[in-house]
């Protein structure tokens, strides 16, 4: 994939936005995943992980060495992003 750096940086603003483009103009979707549904939920519950997967994910061998530390900073983005809403929601709740 040549856009490499343009998909990297949609996907950290948007990373649905960036699954979506990934899956619309590349294979790397169908490399990563075995089929729509594993993507899917991936797509619905942790977008960075998937993204960042489907980036690093070679077509024969998978992801290894360096590639598993970026899933896991992918993962640790998704997990940030859950934790930082519900801490809006209880400071909002609480000057309201």
């Amino acid at each position: 994939m040549g856009c490499g750096c343009i998909v990297a940086l949609i996907g950290m603003a948007a990373p649905r936005f960036a699954i979506f483009l990934v899956w619309l103009f590349s294979d790397r979707m169908a490399i990563a995943f075995n089929g729509f549904f594993e993507a899917f939920l991936g797509f619905l519950l942790l977008p960075f992980t998937t993204l960042f997967f489907a980036l690093v994910c070679a077509p024969i061998g998978g992801v290894s060495g360096f590639g598993w530390l970026i899933v896991a900073f992918g993962l640790a983005l998704d997990i940030s992003s859950y934790t930082s809403g519900a801490k809006a929601k209880r400071d909002q709740a609480a000057n309201a």
